[in-house]
């Protein structure tokens, strides 16, 4: 587990290396009228609460876990804090949720998600706390899923094992972006052509910057998993999802 305390530790280095380049992220504070942030928030509470159960069985069955998940949870930090901005009120960044999903499923990464953005918004005013919820729907349960859900899906086929999670880290970030493309639509409706056209006018501005992230978040996530491959083939990680 100590060569697992050092990769952890050189993906956070060299993430944190890169330079952040605006002082947003997610959807900013105050950005939601008040209905769709407490719609939002009520949402995502019922996976929060399956999310805080399943650590808990996870613990209990593997004690090596928590090292992973503090690996899971620094990889989310980081590369959600690398940004770019974007539509207002919100701006491009990569996720990170990918990789956890993968390592334990969707929910435990909505747990995750909570955390990390609480920090965020509460430490470096990136996000907010009335938009928490809206940002934990998109970036916490939304992203997750479909990344946990490609990965498995693709991992019965004969895939490349590299394809199959840069598809499932890369398709989880831009999922995460059409979700939050259609809060701010729903919110935000185009006064001529409606929810349908804000919708499109939304996607459009994300996906300039967002397309790129999403590749590079693929990329990243794919390194990071075949390293951790590596180490369990070495015995010297044990867990059942790799």
């Amino acid at each position: 587990m100590k060569n697992i305390k050092y990769l952890g530790l050189s993906v956070f280095l060299l993430l944190l290396s890169t330079p952040s380049i605006s002082h947003g992220m997610h959807i900013m504070e105050g950005f939601l009228p008040a209905k769709w942030a407490i719609f939002w928030a009520v949402l995502a509470l019922p996976f929060l609460i399956l999310g805080l159960k399943n650590i808990n069985k996870l613990f209990k069955e593997d004690v090596n876990a928590k090292v992973l998940l503090g690996l899971a949870g620094g990889f989310v930090f980081v590369l959600s804090a690398l940004k770019i901005p974007s539509v207002t009120g919100s701006c491009s960044h990569p996720t990170g949720v990918g990789l956890g999903a993968i390592l334990f499923g969707p929910t435990v990464m909505t747990v995750i998600g909570t955390i990390v953005l609480l920090f965020q918004a509460l430490l470096l005013a990136h996000g907010g706390l009335t938009t928490l919820g809206a940002n934990i729907f998109s970036m916490g349960i939304v992203g997750p899923i479909i990344s946990y859900g490609i990965f498995k899906g693709l991992k019965k086929t004969n895939m490349n094992r590299t394809y199959v999670t840069f598809l499932a880290a890369a398709l989880g970030n831009l999922a995460t972006y059409c979700i939050t493309a259609t809060q701010l639509a729903i919110a935000f409706p185009d006064p001529a052509s409606g929810l349908v056209g804000s919708l499109m006018k939304f996607l459009t501005v994300f996906a300039v910057t967002q397309i790129p992230l999403a590749i590079v978040e693929g990329l990243l996530t794919a390194i990071v998993y075949n390293l951790l491959i590596e180490y369990k083939e070495k015995g010297v990680i044990s867990i059942e999802n790799i």
